[in-house]
């Protein structure tokens, strides 16, 4: 078992608030609030956070299926996109997309196919997210 912690901290209220979110790790220290959310300003936002947990999760959880079933070599790129719509008078994450790029010698579409869709199902991030999950894929021989 793990545990890891992050910290948000939110001074002043609603758009006029700013925010400043960490991790213990010191991997995350950035800035938040509407403006990075709603209008492209510098810093972070809730649902980028989760498209990069979704997109190293559901990459390592990829890697090591590969790994599993014999292969020693290669690359994978994982692209995650999270929308976030206005619903029922608030917001709701609708759906995460990842698009996988692989390069691994020795290994044939089908067999690929077949490893991303296991790790999509069985990445701890996927079975987090309460939404749509859609993978596309490229291989590359």
């Amino acid at each position: 078992m793990t545990v890891n912690t992050a910290t948000a901290r939110y001074e002043g209220l609603g758009k006029e608030g700013k925010g400043h979110v960490t991790a213990k790790s010191g991997a995350i220290d950035a800035d938040y609030g509407f403006t990075t959310r709603f209008e492209d300003a510098p810093g972070t936002n809730p649902e980028e956070m989760i498209a990069a947990a979704h997109a190293s999760c559901f990459t390592m959880a990829t890697s090591f299926a590969l790994a599993k079933a014999g292969h020693t070599d290669g690359s994978l790129e994982t692209e995650c996109k999270v929308t976030l719509v206005s619903a029922d008078g608030g917001f709701q994450v609708t759906k995460s997309e990842l698009a996988l790029t692989a390069k691994v010698p020795g290994l044939d579409q089908a067999e690929f196919e077949k490893i991303a869709a296991e790790a999509k199902a069985g990445c701890p991030i996927s079975k987090l997210l309460n939404c749509e999950i859609t993978l596309t894929t490229s291989f590359q021989n």
